[in-house]
């Protein structure tokens, strides 16, 4: 590309940019999205979703994708869940069905 193909490139790039910026002529939709905040899991709170499940430690150690002794110390209160954790842990205790319906888990009825 010679250079003033490149520079007419580059200038009309930034006249449209500039043109949606400011209202003139947008060139996509705009939408407003929200996110909710990561919520805060206490020791309790770990232990009480992990029984309305069902789980062992073990079991949601490897649902999670953590270590046991990452639940234990989370049970225990002496770390809490965070991030990515905190969201499944939220998603688990919005969703009675959540742990059954992905293909990485699978549910044995008890003898």
């Amino acid at each position: 590309m010679g250079k003033d193909r490149a520079y007419n490139s580059i200038m009309t790039g930034l006249i449209e940019a500039m043109d949606d910026a400011t209202g003139k002529k947008p060139l996509s939709k705009r939408h407003t999205v929200t996110v909710e905040p990561v919520k805060k899991y206490g020791a309790d709170d770990v232990k009480r979703i992990r029984h309305s499940t069902g789980m062992s430690q073990t079991t949601l150690a490897s649902y999670m994708g953590v270590s046991n002794k990452t639940v234990e110390a989370w049970e225990a209160g002496t770390n809490h869940p965070s991030g990515a954790a905190s969201r499944i842990l939220h998603m688990m205790e919005l969703d009675d069905e959540l742990i059954t319906r992905f293909p990485f888990v699978t549910m044995n009825p008890g003898k």
